[in-house]
């Protein structure tokens, strides 16, 4: 099962698990460290709590190579600025 890290409030972590349509949350020093927003947790669910058990890096590398691709796609169309240059 996987997690993303949506967001921050206070000292708390909150982790989506879009696959039961679920979220946990945790204290932020319970994080692996490198956590930030977006990062994908590979997850295990005992008795009515979850556990992270990893970083999905291959998520991370995924995502991170999509954004790439489409800046290039952004940078490509892009005629200059649409400001007048004097």
């Amino acid at each position: 099962m996987k997690g993303i890290l949506d967001r921050f409030e206070g000292d708390k972590a909150i982790i989506l698990i879009e696959e039961i349509s679920d979220e946990f949350i945790i204290p932020k020093a319970e994080l692996p460290s490198g956590s930030k927003q977006q990062t994908v947790f590979h997850l295990e669910k005992s008795n009515d709590s979850y556990k992270i058990l990893a970083i999905d890096e291959s998520a991370a590398n995924a995502a991170a190579q999509k954004s790439a691709i489409l800046m290039d796609k952004l940078r490509a169309k892009s005629s200059g600025s649409k400001f007048n240059r004097k």
